[in-house]
């Protein structure tokens, strides 16, 4: 029998099988990566050109809003200019107005100046007495039977007889008066010592009803008003917010020396003895005595023999001197 020759071809076939077999696997799972890292690749891909269109979107919008934006810079720009130009001209009506406003103030003041000469009464309300000029620089201020201020020279006689008689000149008057009839500015420019304004307020407090803080009160016989120290101090802090207790009463002494100066002592002091919670206590008053000599009035209106003086045996002559302490 013979004898077979070995297979020498099997044995390497079943040697190599496995390692195929090894080598498709990983090619296989190779292949699934690639493919997998190539959708997401794709996916990626899908976002970026989204975002890409998303951004031209946004891209397109910014330039409509820039170039709407420079539209309205052209319109405000332009609006400006016309705006300018109209300011200007404007301005130069404004100035040409002023001007002719001068000239017209200065016609006006010259005008009034030589009628005032002449002897004219022109009413304050209608005159700038810092403008006109007239020999020297004096006006007076009068007041006649018609109720209404007038400016003039001194003592000259309307020739027009407008108004009617001179009823009270401001030369006339009191300087307590003249004071009290300034406004708060040319007080304070006519009188730089608070006393004396304070003295002024305090008698136009007692003429004139607008005022309202009014702290005299009626007398009786031959007192018409008066004002204890204790209420005028009291008044004072509420004329002057901010002066301490301290000083407010300092103020009163030196408020009731101005208002006898400048009245020229047509007030008067007294001192009172008064009792409060069973204690007696002197006090001083500032007095309008009832037969003082004031221009145009002695007392307001009307009043009356009544008050806390009422009944009580005449005092003694009023004081004008002394009043300290």
């Amino acid at each position: 029998m013979p004898s077979s020759a070995p297979d020498t071809d099997a044995s390497p076939s079943t040697d190599s099988d496995p390692a195929r077999s090894d080598e498709f696997e990983r090619l296989r799972e190779r292949l699934e990566s690639l493919e997998a890292e190539l959708e997401r690749k794709d996916d990626r891909i899908e976002d970026l050109e989204r975002d890409r269109d998303r951004l031209a979107d946004t891209v397109a919008e910014l330039e409509d809003q820039l170039a709407d934006c420079e539209t309205r810079t052209e319109a405000v720009e332009t609006r400006a200019d016309d705006l300018e130009s109209e300011t200007r001209r404007l301005e130069g009506l404004a100035e040409a107005a002023c001007n002719k406003a001068t000239a017209n103030k200065e016609r006006i003041a010259e005008l009034q100046s030589r009628e005032l000469e002449k002897g004219a009464h022109l009413e304050t309300d209608n005159v700038d007495e810092c403008a006109v000029t007239v020999a020297d620089g004096r006006l007076e201020r009068i007041e006649k039977d018609d109720g209404n201020a007038y400016y003039r020279l001194p003592e000259s006689a309307d020739p027009l007889e407008r108004g009617g008689d001179v009823s009270l000149a401001f030369g006339d008057l009191l300087p307590i008066q003249q004071l009290a009839r300034m406004d708060d500015d040319r007080r304070r420019a006519a009188a730089n010592s608070l006393p004396t304004r304070l003295a002024a307020k305090l008698w136009q407090a007692r003429t004139d009803p607008s005022v309202g803080d009014d702290p005299w009160e009626r007398g009786c016989k031959d007192v018409a008003e008066y004002v204890k120290a204790s209420d005028l101090r009291h008044w004072i802090r509420r004329r002057e917010p901010g002066i301490s207790e301290s000083y407010a009463k300092k103020l009163v002494s030196r408020t009731i020396d101005a208002a006898l100066d400048l009245s020229k002592n047509r007030l008067a002091v007294r001192r009172k003895t008064e009792r409060k919670n069973g204690l007696e206590y002197t006090e001083r008053r500032l007095l309008l005595p009832a037969d003082a000599s004031i221009p145009g009035a002695g007392s307001r209106d009307g009043a009356t023999t009544t008050g806390d003086e009422a009944g009580e045996p005449d005092p003694p002559d009023p004081e004008t001197t002394g009043v300290h302490g």
